[in-house]
C-alpha cells in the first residue's frame, strides 16, 4: 500500500504539471480542446491525491510500522479515532493532507464554474495547479508520507525494518479539539487559494468589472470562518490540555493563523464597497493576495524551525522552498497589478468622512495595521539573530501594548460602520442613529466606575461593547418594526423573516454582535486572580472568592502513562459548589501532560491545575480565577452562526 500512496501522489504532480502547461496553452491560443484537457486532468489529479490519502488512512489502521509516518506517530493500542487523526499528527502526513484539500477544492471550483467564468477559468486553473504542484513537489521530494524504514549497517547496505510498535500519537494532541483542529484550519489555509485565483485570473483577462468577487464570495467567506473556527478551537485546546490558564499566548503559530484572518476580514468588508461603489479595486487585489501569502507563511513558519512552538512541528528543510515560492508568487503578482493598474482604477471616489465606505475604509487599515503589528513581533527574534546573531524575544506584554488599542479601535469601527448610509450620512440621522447607542455606553461606563472599576483599557472595551450590542440591536429592532408595519406582520414573525430575506446582512450583523461578545471575554483577562499552593489531604487554599480543599490523590497506570489525580473540593460563601478532579500524566516516552479542573459560569472560570508533587510530597496546585472566558466561547459559536446565515445569502443589490 506504501507504493501504491507513492504512485498516486507522484502520478498527481504529473497530472497537475499537465494541467498547468495545458490550462496556460489553452489560454494563449484559444484552444478550447486544451482547456478542456486541463480540466480533465485537474479532476484526475484530485482522484489521485484523495487515493494517496486514503492509502496513509489505511496504513495507519492497518499499524504497518514499515511505514516512517505511521512508526512515528502511531501504536497498536491507540484507538482508531486518533489513528485517523495521526495523518497529521506528524510533518509529513500534514503535508498529505495540505494536499488533498487543495485538489479536491480544485475540483470543487471547476465544477462549480463549468459553464460560467470561462475566459477567467484556464488562469485560474493555471494558478492552482501552481499551488497544488508546488506542495506535491514538496511531498513527494522532500516529505514524503510513504517513506519506509531501513537499517543500514556499517558497510552500507541496507535491509527493511519493522519495528515491532510505533511510537504512538504525541500526547498533548490526544483531545478532541487538536484532532479536528488541523484539518479546520487548513481548510481556512488553502480555500484562500480560491480568492487569489480569481483574482490573478481577472488580472490576466483584464476583467473590469466585480465578476472574481461573485465567483469567490462565498469561498471568502467559508474559508475566513474556518480559518476562524480553527483558532477558536485552538484556544479551546491551549486552555484545557496545556495546563497554562489561557487561550491565546500570542505564541507564532498562533500568531501565523491569526494573520491570515485578519486580512481575510478587512477583505470581506472592502469587496462589499466595491460591490457597491465600484472602489478599492486595486485594494482588493491586494489583499487577495497577501492573505494567500499569509496562508503560506503560516505553513513555513510552522514547518521551517525558524520559530520555537507547541505548535510546530520539528525543524525541516523544506522552509527555504517556501521561501523562494512566496517570492516568486510576490513578484509576478506586484508586475501584474503594476501592468493592470488602468483596468483598477476606482469608478467613484470618497464622497464624505461620514459615509458606510468611509468606515469600511478605517476599519480596513486598522485590521492591515494589526496584521503588520504581529507580523512585526512574530518575526522580531529571527531579524534579530539574522542581523546582529542575538535571538531577542518578544512576548505577550509587546503584542498586548499594541494590540489592545488597536483592537479597541476595531471594535469601535464594528459598531460605528453599520450605523452610517452610503456616500454621506445627514448630521439628523447621524444624531438619531446614534443617541442609543451611546446612552448604552455612557451607562455602562458610568455604572463600572460607580462600581469601583478602575483599569482604563477594561471601562473602555466594556463602553464599546455596549455600543456594538445596542447598534445592533436596534438595527434588528428599527428593520422589524418597519417591517411589521408595512406588512401588517407580528414583531418576532417579522423579524425572522426580515433576517430571512436578507440573510447577508443581517448575518455579518450576527457576527459584530459576536465580536461584541469576543471583546467581553478578553476584557475579562484584565482580572485574572491566581495562586499556588503545595497541599495534602485536608489542605486548604484561597483564590478569588474560593476556598479549595483537598479531599484525596488517586494515582494508577494505563497502558502508556502514570497517572495522578487529585480530588479538589471547591467552595463559594461556605458552600460546596463541586469537586474539581486536575490530572497529571506522564507518559513512558517521558512526556508530561494536564488534565485541568475547570467550574465554568458565565461570570468566571475557577481553573485548577496540578502541577507535580514536591519533595515532601505535598501536591502543587495553581489555580486561577479567570472572569468572563465563558464569552469568548459563546461568542464564537455565535459568529459561526452568523456567518453560516451570511454565506446563505444574496448578492447585494445593483450599486446605488
Amino acid at each position: 500500500m506504501a507504493d501504491f500512496g507513492n504512485f498516486c501522489i507522484l502520478l498527481a504532480l504529473c497530472l497537475s504539471i499537465y494541467a498547468l502547461i495545458a490550462s496556460l496553452t489553452g489560454a494563449f491560443r484559444r484552444w478550447n480542446r486544451a482547456i478542456q484537457s486541463a480540466e480533465r486532468a485537474a479532476y484526475a489529479a484530485a482522484v489521485c491525491a484523495s487515493l494517496a490519502f486514503f492509502s496513509l488512512v489505511y496504513l495507519l489502521l492497518a499499524d504497518d510500522f514499515s511505514v516512517a509516518h505511521v512508526a512515528g506517530s502511531s501504536s497498536m493500542s491507540l484507538p482508531v479515532f486518533y489513528k485517523i487523526a495521526a495523518v497529521w499528527g506528524g510533518h509529513d502526513g500534514s503535508m498529505l493532507l495540505w494536499v488533498f484539500f487543495a485538489a479536491v477544492m480544485n475540483a470543487i471550483v471547476l465544477w462549480q464554474n463549468r459553464e460560467k467564468n470561462r475566459d477567467m477559468m484556464p488562469y485560474v486553473l493555471a494558478v492552482l495547479m501552481i499551488n497544488l504542484s508546488f506542495f506535491l513537489s514538496l511531498c513527494v521530494f522532500l516529505s514524503n508520507p510513504f517513506q519506509e524504514l531501513v537499517r543500514v549497517f556499517a558497510d552500507g547496505s541496507t535491509q527493511p525494518f519493522i519495528p515491532a510498535d510505533g511510537q504512538g500519537l504525541n500526547p498533548l494532541l490526544r483531545y478532541w479539539a487538536m484532532v479536528v483542529h488541523p484539518p479546520i484550519l487548513y481548510l481556512g489555509y488553502i480555500g484562500f487559494m480560491v480568492p487569489f485565483a480569481f483574482a490573478v485570473g481577472a488580472l490576466a483577462t483584464r476583467r473590469r468589472g466585480e465578476a472574481w468577487i461573485r465567483a469567490t464570495r462565498r469561498w471568502t467567506l467559508w474559508t475566513w470562518l474556518f480559518l476562524g473556527a480553527g483558532l477558536m478551537i485552538g484556544g479551546k485546546w491551549a486552555y484545557v490540555v496545556l495546563g497554562w490558564g489561557g487561550y491565546w499566548a500570542w505564541d507564532p503559530v498562533e500568531n501565523a493563523a491569526l494573520m491570515p484572518w485578519l486580512t481575510a476580514t478587512a477583505l470581506l468588508h472592502s469587496v462589499i464597497v466595491q460591490e457597491r461603489r465600484g472602489m478599492l479595486k486595486t485594494w482588493n487585489i491586494v489583499l487577495a493576495v497577501v492573505t494567500y501569502l499569509l496562508c503560506v507563511f503560516g505553513t513555513f513558519l510552522t514547518r521551517s524551525g525558524i520559530v520555537n512552538s507547541v505548535h510546530a512541528f520539528d525543524d525541516s528543510n523544506i522552509g527555504i522552498f517556501f521561501v523562494y515560492y512566496m517570492v516568486i508568487v510576490l513578484g509576478v503578482c506586484l508586475i501584474l497589478v503594476m501592468d493592470r493598474r488602468e483596468y483598477l482604477r476606482g469608478e467613484r471616489r470618497l464622497e464624505s468622512m461620514t459615509s458606510r465606505e468611509s468606515a469600511f475604509l478605517f476599519n480596513n487599515l486598522i485590521l492591515v495595521a494589526a496584521c503588520f503589528a504581529v507580523l512585526w513581533g512574530t518575526m522580531f527574534p529571527v531579524f534579530s539573530e539574522w542581523i546582529r546573531g542575538v535571538k531577542i524575544s518578544v512576548g505577550p506584554v509587546f503584542f498586548n501594548k499594541i494590540n489592545i488599542p488597536v483592537g479597541l479601535l476595531l471594535l469601535l469601527f464594528t459598531g460605528l460602520g453599520p450605523l452610517f448610509a452610503w456616500r454621506k450620512t445627514p448630521a439628523a440621522s447621524i444624531k438619531k442613529l446614534f443617541l442609543r447607542p451611546a446612552i448604552a455606553a455612557v451607562v455602562v461606563l458610568a455604572g463600572l466606575l460607580a462600581g469601583g472599576m478602575r483599569d482604563f483599557y477594561a471601562l473602555i472595551c466594556f463602553a464599546l461593547c455596549a455600543f456594538v450590542l445596542a447598534a445592533v440591536i436596534e438595527e434588528f429592532y428599527r428593520g422589524a418594526r418597519a417591517r411589521g408595519r408595512s406588512l401588517g406582520e407580528k414583531f418576532p414573525i417579522a423579524l425572522g423573516r426580515l433576517v430571512w430575506k436578507n440573510r447577508r446582512r443581517y448575518g455579518g450583523h450576527i457576527v459584530h454582535f459576536s465580536v461584541a461578545l469576543l471583546f467581553i471575554g478578553f476584557a475579562g483577562n484584565a482580572f485574572n486572580e491566581e495562586a499556588t499552593g503545595h497541599m495534602r489531604t485536608g489542605d486548604e487554599m484561597r483564590v478569588g472568592a474560593y476556598t479549595l480543599k483537598m479531599a484525596g490523590l488517586r494515582e494508577g497506570r494505563n497502558e502508556d502513562y502514570r497517572f495522578g489525580e487529585l480530588h479538589i473540593e471547591a467552595y463559594k460563601n461556605g458552600r460546596l459548589i463541586k469537586t474539581l478532579k486536575p490530572e497529571r500524566r506522564i507518559y513512558d516516552r517521558q512526556q508530561t501532560t494536564t488534565s485541568i479542573g475547570i467550574y465554568s459560569t458565565p461570570k468566571e472560570d475557577l481553573y485548577v491545575v496540578y502541577t507535580g508533587t514536591n519533595e515532601d510530597q505535598r501536591c502543587e496546585v495553581r489555580a486561577r480565577v479567570n472572569p468572563l472566558v465563558f464569552w469568548v466561547w459563546a461568542g464564537s459559536v455565535l459568529m459561526f452562526l452568523g456567518t453560516l446565515i451570511a454565506a446563505f445569502g444574496r448578492g447585494l443589490p445593483e450599486r446605488g
